[in-house]
């Protein structure tokens, strides 16, 4: 099947965009490529991250769905502990309900939104996910 338009990568709304980007920046790395007031865009390889300024934005409050989580980013790690170290101490929030810590642990950014860290896939995987 030929690709239409291949992803470029995913924007989520925040109250703050050039402090979220600055926390994912501090995660994953990347550079800054674009920013003013109400947009910020963190390059990566191989994808952009944006971010967009949304005054009315609601805080996910995931697990309960009275605020859906509308959307959450995955970040590989060989190293659960370690990472979630270093995402704490750039202002991440552990969420309290961890379904399966041993793989993915669930954490909030700045502006609410969940993310997980896994090791899926890495070598301290599952084997079925190598």
């Amino acid at each position: 099947m030929a690709v239409v338009a291949p992803l470029w990568g995913p924007t989520l709304d925040c109250p703050e965009p050039l402090e979220l980007a600055t926390f994912y920046q501090r995660i994953c790395g990347g550079s800054i490529a674009a920013a003013d007031e109400t947009f910020v865009e963190l390059r990566l390889d191989g994808v952009s991250l944006g971010f967009q300024r949304d005054l009315n934005h609601r805080a996910p409050t995931w697990p309960d769905p009275r605020v859906p989580q509308q959307c959450h980013l995955d970040f590989k790690t060989a190293d659960l502990d370690a990472t979630e170290a270093e995402v704490i101490a750039a202002g991440a929030t552990k969420t309290v309900l961890q379904p399966s810590p041993a793989v993915f642990r669930v954490y909030l950014d700045p502006a609410g939104h969940a993310f997980c860290l896994t090791t899926w896939g890495t070598p301290a995987g599952p084997p079925e996910s190598r």
